[in-house]
């Protein structure tokens, strides 16, 4: 529970304004990422070229060809060892592609929806808020854009209610199995056949492990490499695609499943300090499982290619650190608390971490701009807004995590998107809430609904989460992708998108 709280309390909490600075060493890095690749790039024109040449050949030029080799064998023999060291130093570096094959979310039975009303007559039996803190839970409900349709854990439906361990437990193996064997049905893969396992949940981390309790579960082969993320907040489902990422560029042939979730039985707030408050009001139940394999021939069944994964950490700064801090109220009551700089904190990393992302994916013309606007500044005006590149060339969908009505106007705004473009993020937070880090599968899953994902389209997933951290996931759709069966929106989506009130 972190970052991508709504925490428009008050009008000033913005995200700066992305035209005011542009941090050179950002730039410097995408560039970096752009021609570290650089080998390949000129390498496969090279063999485009040669191919070319070689097909527009007659047996004449070839037999010329030979006798021009026969007296020149040294130089043959030298050519073909680069030729020879070139292709396997290329083949041995090159990253090998990664696919998405399916993935599943969560969706909770209809007996633990938390309709506002019921939500507020919960809150007020417990006895543990004053009648400042149940308006200021009004409010944020009101204004948080989330829906009357989203779900709360059972140990909450109880009056008082129950957060034990043992309820704990329940909820992470109702959101994670239950997520699992939609992806396991879908397809058809049997789990020992899995290699690598992920797990990120930022504030529930028991003994065994949410990866120990998968591994169990489905009785995953001996050998598996298992993690398991903590801390790490809404941002983390990105950080564990990266992890399982990296980890099958090393191991080869084999399936990576990565399963994001947060649990709220043991993490709610029953205090009544305003910053901590927020988190009860937006965080729901979810849970998302991707599988993911580097396997050749799972290409033509595949949804997805990994294209880039973008990593910015703000965590040396004190400020970024401590915005969102799980601590104890004075009256000793445990909670997440947000700071009051927490929208400028995320303004800045955004701002990092897409100036890092423009050189990878915008087209030349937009980085010609961008460079010429801002050397410019550099040289003559300072006082010159630099150009904010139109990412809308760059991708076709855009998921920005669901973390509350203020952080997506924000984004929609800096970024100059669309309502379509932020459709997706909106109405998951409407219809689920804050699902923290699986937030931006529910809203993939929200455009396949809409039967909106075209071959060759590009998907921009971008979260925050607590330390502090901005991450982004570029995919590029691999054909015309449909909704995988039991979709979270398989029996809603007709309803989207709804008008929300302002």
């Amino acid at each position: 529970m972190d970052s991508g709280c709504e925490i428009r309390i008050h009008h000033n909490r913005r995200l700066p304004d992305f035209l005011q600075s542009v941090n050179l060493k950002y730039v410097k890095l995408g560039y970096h990422y752009l021609i570290s690749n650089l080998l390949a790039l000129c390498f496969i024109p090279l063999i485009i070229i040669t191919s070319i040449e070689a097909s527009q050949m007659n047996p004449d030029d070839l037999r010329h060809l030979w006798l021009h080799l026969q007296y020149n064998l040294v130089a043959i023999i030298i050519c073909s060892a680069f030729l020879v060291f070139g292709l396997t130093v290329y083949i041995m570096t090159r990253p090998r592609p990664i696919y998405l094959v399916d993935y599943s979310c969560y969706r909770a039975p209809d007996h633990l929806k938390a309709p506002f009303d019921r939500f507020m007559e919960h809150s007020r039996l417990t006895g543990d808020f004053d009648e400042s803190s149940l308006e200021f839970q009004r409010k944020i409900l009101e204004r948080s854009g989330l829906g009357e349709d989203t779900y709360v854990p059972e140990a909450m439906h109880s009056i008082p209610p129950q957060p034990s361990m043992a309820a704990a437990r329940e909820e992470a193996e109702q959101v994670m199995f239950g997520a699992l064997d939609n992806l396991f049905a879908n397809t058809n893969i049997n789990p020992k056949n899995i290699g690598i396992l992920v797990v990120n949940c930022s504030l529930f981390n028991p003994t065994p492990s949410l990866s120990a309790m998968i591994v169990n579960k489905y009785k995953l082969r001996g050998n598996i490499r298992s993690f398991n993320l903590g801390g790490m907040g809404c941002s983390a489902g990105v950080i564990a695609v990266d992890l399982a990422k990296d980890l099958l560029q090393v191991h080869r042939n084999t399936y990576a499943v990565v399963v994001s979730t947060e649990n709220i039985t043991q993490n709610w707030y029953f205090g009544n300090k305003k910053s901590m408050l927020i988190p009860n009001c937006l965080f729901r139940v979810g849970g998302s499982a991707v599988l993911l394999s580097n396997k050749s021939v799972d290409r033509r069944r595949a949804k997805y290619k990994l294209v880039h994964v973008v990593r910015t950490n703000r965590g040396a700064d004190d400020k970024a650190f401590m915005c969102v801090y799980q601590e104890q109220d004075s009256a000793g009551k445990t909670g997440v608390s947000l700071s009051k700089d927490l929208m400028a904190i995320a303004g800045e990393s955004l701002k990092a971490n897409i100036t890092t992302l423009g050189p990878l994916v915008l087209p030349i013309s937009e980085q010609l701009l961008f460079f010429a606007t801002l050397v410019v500044k550099k040289l003559f005006n300072k006082k010159m807004k630099p150009y904010i590149p139109d990412f809308k060339l760059a991708f076709d969908h855009f998921c920005i995590h669901a973390g509350g009505r203020a952080v997506i106007d924000e984004l929609e705004k800096n970024l100059q998107l669309s309502p379509l473009h932020v459709e997706a993020s909106r109405m998951t937070l409407h219809r689920f809430g804050n699902t923290s880090s699986s937030s931006i599968w529910y809203e993939l899953a929200y455009v396949e609904a809409k039967n909106r994902m075209r071959k060759g389209n590009r998907v921009w997933q971008i979260a925050f989460g607590s330390g502090f951290k901005c991450n982004s996931a570029v995919w590029e759709a691999l054909r015309n992708v449909k909704p995988s069966d039991n979709s979270p929106w398989e029996d809603c989506i007709d309803k989207y998108p709804v008008k929300l009130l302002v």
